[in-house]
């Protein structure tokens, strides 16, 4: 009792004391914001003005009716899951790339030299330092129009992306069910099959779930460069003024995001019970 009565608690550094190194680091965050504001020139009085208000209004009002002909929503539907495909395809190439790369950049134990580490991680940086828009530009030389393309610019990023998170999660897994079965004198494989592979299973599909999510947002906006999908046909609505079209298009990409963020998070649900 005495003991613990005379123990001595160290309190936290004061707001902005100089040991604060996280306040400071918050304060020159909020400078740097500010700073960009103030360099950039924004029009704020323009941008707030009833002209600006009435020219917002003009522009929304042409959204309305959206086109709900049958034939349109039939090119609507295709496009929906010309999309869908996309982003599944693209996600589960970029799944079993990612984990096929994540072996070589993780250290699977302490006595793992794991001479491919570094320059796994490199490529696993190059692959997700590029975007899928740039990607897919880049394969259009190659693949040419259509939907090829757009799958293969996900699939490149996101192995980038899952090969990553792939590795961390292998490292960060619990070692003891690996380390007695090494004891044992069973092969580096068969240790992540039956030791490692099974704690980390619902990690992996979390990830892989979660990028798809935001694969079927990409997919949307690779048309752009012609690669098919709703992003195909808004970019060619958009460029004709056709705004009731581009309406039906917005909202077949919220409900295409949000079914999949459903089926995702019943998904995510189920495995964690």
């Amino acid at each position: 009792m005495n003991e613990a009565a005379n123990q001595t608690y160290k309190l936290p550094p004061r707001l902005f004391d100089a040991r604060c190194t996280a306040c400071w680091f918050a304060l020159g965050i909020v400078v740097l914001v500010v700073a960009s504001f103030w360099t950039l020139g924004l029009q704020w009085r323009a941008f707030f003005s009833a002209e600006a208000a009435a020219s917002m209004g003009r522009f929304i009002k042409e959204f309305f009716p959206p086109d709900l002909s049958q034939p349109f929503l039939g090119k609507v539907a295709w496009a929906t899951a010309e999309t869908l495909a996309m982003s599944a395809l693209g996600t589960l190439l970029a799944a079993l790339f990612g984990l096929a790369l994540a072996l070589p950049a993780a250290r699977l134990h302490a006595d793992d030299r794991a001479w491919a580490r570094a320059p796994t991680r490199l490529v696993l940086n190059a692959l997700r330092s590029i975007p899928e828009l740039v990607w897919a530009a880049l394969l259009l030389i190659s693949a040419g129009l259509g939907p090829f393309v757009a799958t293969l610019g996900l699939a490149f990023h996101t192995t980038g992306v899952l090969g990553r998170l792939f590795a961390e999660a292998i490292e960060n897994a619990p070692p003891g069910p690996a380390f007695a079965l090494r004891t044992q004198g069973v092969p580096s494989g068969r240790v992540f099959l039956y030791a490692t592979l099974p704690q980390i299973v619902p990690q992996l599909m979390s990830y892989t779930l979660y990028r798809w999510e935001n694969n079927i947002r990409a997919a949307a906006v690779l048309g752009v460069v012609g690669a098919g999908g709703l992003g195909q046909l808004l970019s060619f609505h958009m460029g004709l003024f056709h705004m009731n079209k581009t309406c039906t298009i917005l909202g077949a990409m919220l409900l295409l995001v949000a079914l999949v963020d459903l089926l995702s998070y019943g998904w995510r649900r189920a495995m964690t019970r």
